[in-house]
């Protein structure tokens, strides 16, 4: 199989979509306000008014023998009727006193209407904005009239007076909640209803909200209350406050134990309800988990919130209310409520609750008899759990939401059930945010949070499960754990090493949130010792385990620290003085790019800003010069990272290096205006076009300076600088021409007094004392550094590099649309804007590249396409420099044009224009995402990758047994409308696709079989153009495109065959350091499958050999020779090795196993004496079989070499095959077979033994145009199938059959 490797490599979350956006972090809102209670409310007091005038029926009821008459379970005539309404009246308080024992009672019996009056002021002013509950009770007074009114007595109990409910409520006023029990209780909902239509609810509540009053009525409008003896004859209020007392009762006369339990029994039943461990106490649990499960999958979301999670006394009142429903509509009455509810006396958990009664129920009997037998508890709560597991194998976001998700949250309350519940509730967690939010509006969130006080060990790890997901999907809750003191437990966690680094790596996520932009969160874990924790475990400490391998942790350590230290200087102390800047300077060369760009953040958040000078905190302890040490090395370690091969970590950089400049702006504003500071004609050709910005405080207008010299530099303050004379501390350069309104000459700029530069820079800072000044070497690297990121091939990564130049003064200039003059520019390059800044444009650092010697003082318009870059060498190190143009900035931001958006200077728009780090919020998503499953499509995936090998196979070895003598069939033919003809070209090893691009970069891919453009894109918008090859990786799976351009900058596509749809997946600069006096790279590069590393050199003395897995430099192997590779090919075979041609015609074998890296060279091409500079190899490659020497390499000269380059010094056979003209080589990877093309459009194929099997000749077109040289030849890897690019832009397909095999 080392024919087909197996790894795939650029296929990570990180590459998923860097360059669109990254994914946001947990929610600061939205989700949040959904499941969070509104406000908690409580029940403040509690109004009991009984109506039942003993012995005395009202005239409208006509009683049946033997009827109800329990009131409150006690017979009303079994004593006097005084003492009996008293007794009643208490024993309601009592009952009522189990749901809210905080509230104030207070009881009228048989009360007038002016008693009433005086119970409801009294009550609202004791409860004041909390609820007032109303009971009332009307079995001895007439129904309630139409319109609405209830009764009451007069003073002498001679007449029934009359109340209306409008009344009441003025009286009570909201929130407030009434329970009538009375025959035609419906009547009053009624009446309240258009009572609350015809009142704006402004009016009583002095708020706009929507009036929060709440009613639970016995009955319909229509109906009377049953009279049945199996009931007591307030059924409605038994229900409502002694729920398991009545539906036993109930239950017993339908059940099949109504012959072995009687009321007796049932009243005996032993046990506290609040004792979940006796009898009692478990029916009451299951009755609680039962309604809450039917009102949860029953009523809409907010509903349930409000009545079910607001209010304790209310929640408990209407599970009760449920229970009402169910028992009364067996008398034909049906209880009434508003808000009004669906119905649920028919809802299935009703049957679990029967079931579980009659279990718990059958043991009473014996549990009376003997006092010390043992209670069996139900397994209802198992049962329920099995339910919701069965669930969790067969459900998903679009099939209904478990129903037992209530009683998962009631059984964490049992140690018995409690590890089981968590373990299921992680597994329902982790099946999406919209899990957690189901599971966050049941209410678990009070229990998991009371949860972490426990130190059971084993519900730590699902604990710290459960909390990352609830955190991944809601950052609010960190107020909550602060509060709670939650944040040690993760601290703890974090700390023990017996836990697997990925649990710990939650732990340390959870931290992260606590303390991501929360002072207090970031307080109480710095005090909890959370730094020391951390730098403990990325040092790696004593514990020689896998933890320092594990990634995942590594990265959420540093992210930890950095949001810890974020704006919090007092923890910036104590980073630094436990050495934080070493630990983390060796984290940068982590094989993880995410654990190294969470390292560049919290680097990053060590450097102090400086927005804000009046602080101070701490510098007593920590000494200047210690921070300006520690500030030192933390920016060295920072610009080791400026040629990392992953954005992700250079967009960190840009982050860091922007907070330096806001830090360091000024000393970083005076060295960039240092450099391109005109000194002398020798320097200027070497001048990068970058122009100096610096701001104009005040209101000055950008005409006042338009006579200004070309390289603009203004001073100023806050007023005009005309006014001012003082030098200017936003610009150290301000000399003093301008300082006193007189434009200077253009000769004066170039030759100004550098003695005052030096004084400006050495001085720091004119008025400031902080921040203090690093060394002059450091600021320039760092300005080279912002230059590099500023034209970095990922464009979100340039764009974040042009803003940090904006803040140093830089600002790139944007040119207004030019009609191209030269051919060499395409339409659609330039750059366009409004001509309104044109004006703008105007700057002199467009100067002649070939060695300055042009007129300093003449104005151009910079050209449309700027022309090659040009290295600037000797000033502090800058490598190279940017083909952007940049111009001086002479706004402020006030009146900056819109299209520039350039931040100005004053401390809250540098705020704004800050570039934000991405990296925490980028990898918060990866725990939002499912952590538990994985497997489940592996087995596919093995089944299809299984399916691909065996045909790959069987090609391949079709291709070994082929002659390929029949390879001048042309299959395809393709104008790819090129300007410049088709410079590379590859063949899709799965489908019919051909991939081709032009040196404009353009990339085009085409179906040959149907002969249609699939799509067609720019590798990128850049001026300077170039391409040197194409390249697939992971080519037998989903295939990313590999586009490396001349200048060494490589980017890699994926989706790149569906049109307009290509993302870019990764782009670094593959090429570093330069030999000087080069003016372009011309870079060569490979791909190599097997080992996952691509390789690349040109005109550098070294070959860069990169890890695409780890998107890390790997190794730079030296060439061993004084001329640059013109062919570099990789073995497809043998990881690791891989072969080079030179300009001098000779070929190197090198592999990067062996200490040197060079295994063996030969000089296989010599130079023809006739013809200056042909020897040079244009095309190399590794000859098809597992041979590791074996090569074959071609010179432009037209001779192709067989080498065997481990054993023999010349190359064992010559083929002389295209006279001084050959220009591109093709060996196929499996077949005997090569190709190579000339420059007089001929292709001519052979095997092995170098016998030619065919010529092709290029055919002209129709219109008998001369066609261009062949420019370029790949074979399909895995078919006999070759395909042709020429310089007249055709791509032709040859097979060695007519009708290729698919």
């Amino acid at each position: 199989m080392a024919y087909l490797p197996q790894n795939v490599v650029l296929n990570e979350l990180r590459h998923e979509a860097f360059e669109a956006c990254t994914p946001s972090g947990p929610a600061e809102s939205g989700i949040v306000s959904k499941w969070r209670p509104k406000d908690r409310m409580k029940t403040g007091c509690v109004a009991l008014v009984l109506c039942l005038n003993i012995s005395v029926d009202p005239p409208d009821v006509i009683k049946i023998s033997p009827c109800a008459r329990m009131e409150c379970w006690i017979d009303p005539f079994s004593m006097a009727p005084q003492k009996a309404l008293e007794t009643i009246g208490k024993t309601l308080s009592f009952q009522y006193e189990r749901w809210q024992p905080k509230a104030k009672y207070k009881i009228q019996l048989d009360p007038t209407v002016e008693e009433v009056k005086k119970l409801c002021t009294t009550c609202r002013k004791y409860a004041k904005s909390e609820r007032v509950l109303f009971h009332y009770n009307g079995h001895g007074v007439p129904k309630p009239t139409a319109n609405g009114e209830i009764w009451f007595f007069n003073r002498s109990y001679t007449q029934y007076i009359p109340l209306s409910i409008s009344e009441l409520d003025s009286w009570l006023k909201t929130p407030s909640i009434y329970v009538f029990d009375c025959s035609a209780a419906g009547m009053i909902v009624n009446s309240f209803i258009e009572l609350q239509d015809c009142t704006p609810s402004s009016s009583s509540s002095g708020t706009s909200s929507p009036r929060d009053c709440i009613l639970l009525a016995a009955c319909e409008a229509h109906e009377t209350l049953p009279q049945s003896r199996e009931f007591p004859a307030d059924v409605f209020t038994s229900c409502l406050t002694t729920p398991i007392k009545i539906a036993l009762r109930w239950f017993c006369t339908r059940s099949l134990l109504h012959e072995s339990l009687d009321d007796s029994l049932i009243d005996r039943i032993p046990g506290r309800q609040t004792d979940r461990k006796t009898l009692l106490g478990e029916l009451n649990w299951i009755f609680t988990a039962v309604t809450d499960t039917i009102a949860w999958n029953v009523l809409p979301h907010e509903l349930f919130q409000r009545l079910f999670r607001q209010d304790l006394l209310v929640a408990s009142l209407f599970r009760n209310f449920l229970l009402a429903e169910r028992i009364m509509r067996s008398a034909n009455c049906s209880p009434v409520s508003y808000p009004m509810l669906p119905p649920t006396h028919q809802h299935h958990m009703w049957d679990a609750w029967d079931m579980a009664a009659e279990i718990c129920l059958s043991q009473l009997p014996t549990l009376l008899e003997d006092p010390n037998a043992e209670f069996q508890p139900s397994p209802f709560f198992t049962e329920q759990l099995t339910a919701f597991e069965v669930w969790l194998d067969h459900g998903s976001e679009f099939k209904k939401p478990p129903e037992q998700l209530p009683i998962v949250l009631q059984v964490l309350l049992s140690q018995c059930h409690r590890f089981r519940a968590l373990v299921l509730l992680g597994r329902f967690l982790d099946m999406g945010p919209w899990a957690v939010d189901l599971a966050l509006s049941v209410g678990i969130f009070p229990y998991v949070l009371k949860l972490l006080q426990t130190t059971t060990p084993e519900l730590r790890q699902i604990l710290v499960f459960i909390w990352t997901k609830i955190l991944a999907l809601d950052k609010s809750c960190q107020v909550d754990l602060v509060k709670d003191g939650g944040h040690t437990y993760f601290i703890r966690f974090l700390d023990s090493v017996e836990a697997y680094p990925e649990q710990r790596a939650m732990a340390a996520f959870v931290l992260t949130v606590i303390v991501d932009g929360h002072r207090k969160g970031q307080e109480a874990c710095m005090e909890a010792n959370l730094i020391h924790v951390c730098l403990k475990h990325l040092q790696g400490g004593s514990a020689p385990n896998d933890t320092q391998t594990e990634p995942l942790f590594l990265q959420w350590l540093c992210l930890c620290l950095g949001k810890l230290w974020e704006d919090f200087p007092e923890a910036q102390i104590i980073g630094l003085q436990e050495k934080a800047p070493i630990i983390f300077s060796l984290l940068l060369s982590e094989p993880q790019p995410e654990v190294r760009a969470s390292a560049v953040f919290a680097l990053g958040t060590l450097l102090n800003v400086g927005f804000d000078s009046s602080r101070d905190v701490g510098d007593d302890e920590y000494d200047d010069d210690e921070k300006v040490g520690a500030e030192i090395s933390i920016v060295k370690s920072l610009l080791n990272v400026v040629s990392d091969g992953s954005p992700l970590v250079r967009a960190e950089l840009a982050v860091a290096l922007a907070r330096f400049a806001f830090g360091h702006n000024r000393h970083l504003k005076a060295i960039a205006a240092a450099y391109w500071k005109p000194q002398s004609n020798s320097v200027l050709s070497s001048l990068p076009s970058f122009s100096v910005r610096t701001s104009v405080s005040g209101y000055t207008t950008p005409t006042q300076y338009s006579q200004i010299g070309p390289l603009s530099r203004v001073g100023g303050d806050s007023h005009s600088a005309s006014r001012d004379v003082r030098v200017s501390s936003s610009s150290p350069l301000a000399t003093s021409g301008i300082m006193h309104g007189s434009p200077l000459s253009d000769d004066s700029s170039q030759h100004s007094d550098p003695g005052l530069l030096n004084d400006c820079i050495t001085n720091g800072a004119v008025n400031h004392t902080k921040p203090r000044q690093l060394d002059n070497a450091l600021y320039s690297q760092c300005v080279s550094a912002m230059c590099t990121l500023a034209k970095d091939p990922s464009p979100r990564i340039a764009g974040l590099g042009r803003r940090v130049l904006s803040i140093i003064g830089i600002e790139q200039v944007v040119t207004k649309s030019v009609k191209p003059a030269a051919a060499s520019v395409r339409p659609g390059e330039s750059s366009t804007t409004a001509s309104s800044l044109a004006g703008l444009a105007r700057s002199s650092s467009w100067f002649d590249m070939n060695g300055g010697h042009g007129p300093m003082n003449t104005f151009r318009t910079p050209p449309v396409s700027p022309p090659r870059p040009s290295y600037l060498n000797g000033l502090g190190g800058m490598r190279r420099v940017c083909s952007l143009e940049f111009r001086p900035n002479l706004m402020e931001s006030g009146l900056a044009d819109p299209l520039l958006s350039s931040p100005g200077v004053s401390g809250a728009s540098e705020r704004l224009a800050f570039p934000q780090s991405t990296i925490y919020n980028w990898s918060c998503s990866h725990f939002s995402k499912p952590l538990l499953t994985g497997t489940d499509d592996a087995d596919e995936v093995t089944a299809k990758n299984s399916e691909r090998d065996k045909v790959a196979l069987q090609n391949i070895t079709k291709c070994q047994h082929s002659s390929g003598s029949n390879l001048h069939n042309p299959i395809a033919r393709w104008d790819t409308k090129f300007e410049t003809g088709a410079k590379t070209a590859l063949l899709q090893p799965s489908s019919p696709i051909v991939v081709a691009a032009d040196e404009g970069e353009c990339i085009r891919i085409w179906n040959y079989e149907e002969a249609t453009l699939l799509n067609s894109f720019n590798n990128h918008e850049y001026p300077d153009k170039g391409i040197s090859k194409l390249c697939l990786v992971n080519e037998l799976d989903d295939s990313l495109l590999l586009v490396a351009s001349s200048d060494g900058n490589v980017r890699i596509w994926k989706d790149y065959t569906l049109r307009g749809k290509q993302k870019l997946v990764t782009a670094f600069s593959s090429i570093h350091g330069h030999r000087p006096g080069v003016r372009s790279v011309s870079a060569v590069v490979d791909w190599q499958q097997t080992s996952g590393y691509m390789y690349s050199s040109g005109e550098i003395s070294s070959t860069m050999v990169w890890d695409l897995d780890k998107e890390q430099l790997l190794s730079s192997i030296p060439l061993a020779s004084d001329c640059s590779i013109t062919a570099l090919a990789a073995s497809q075979v043998h990881g690791g090795q891989y072969a080079a041609g030179f300009v001098d015609g000779s070929v190197r074998l090198y592999d990067i196993r062996t200490p040197v890296g060079l295994v063996c060279v030969t000089r296989p091409h010599r130079r023809v004496e006739k013809v200056g500079g042909i020897e040079r190899v244009v095309g190399i490659g590794f000859q098809p079989g597992l041979e590791p020497g074996k090569i074959v390499s071609a010179s432009q000269a037209g001779d192709i070499q067989f080498l065997d380059i481990r054993n023999l010094r010349d190359a064992y056979l010559t083929i002389d095959a295209h006279r001084g003209s050959l220009t591109a080589l093709a060996i196929h990877r499996h077949a005997p077979l090569i190709a190579s093309g000339s420059a007089k459009q001929l292709i001519k194929v052979f095997n092995l033994e170098g016998e030619q099997l065919g010529t092709i000749r290029y055919s002209p077109t129709f219109m008998a145009q001369k066609i261009g040289s062949v420019s370029c030849l790949a074979f399909h890897p895995y078919q006999i199938l070759l395909a042709a690019g020429a310089a007249d832009a055709c791509v032709s397909i040859y097979a060695d059959e007519i009708t290729p095999p698919r």
